[in-house]
């Protein structure tokens, strides 16, 4: 690489971070709210990618649990307070 284009390279504006978004229906999207999978590009002053992150939200029904997730962890944990209860009672006594 010759000085001339060491010296267009740095001139040369390069990101710090690059972001594609896509919708539920795998749109690509300008909106981080609607946005259900993407992929977030770091770069360093050179223009070399530093850190790649994918990430995704999926949001999925267990379909043995016949009622909704918020009811069944709320009894998960009104059972592990009398479990915790009768262990007090027969400890005390």
């Amino acid at each position: 690489m010759g000085r001339a284009e060491r010296q267009r390279a740095a001139r040369r504006p390069t990101p710090a971070r690059a972001v594609a978004y896509r919708d539920a229906e795998g749109r690509a999207t300008d909106d981080p709210a609607a946005a259900v999978e993407g992929e977030i590009v770091d770069y360093d002053a050179h223009g070399t990618p530093t850190r790649r992150t994918r990430f995704f939200l999926s949001e999925r029904e267990l379909p043995w649990l016949p009622i909704s997730e918020p009811a069944f962890l709320l009894w998960v944990l009104v059972v592990l307070m009398a479990v915790w209860v009768v262990i007090g009672l027969v400890l005390l006594t």
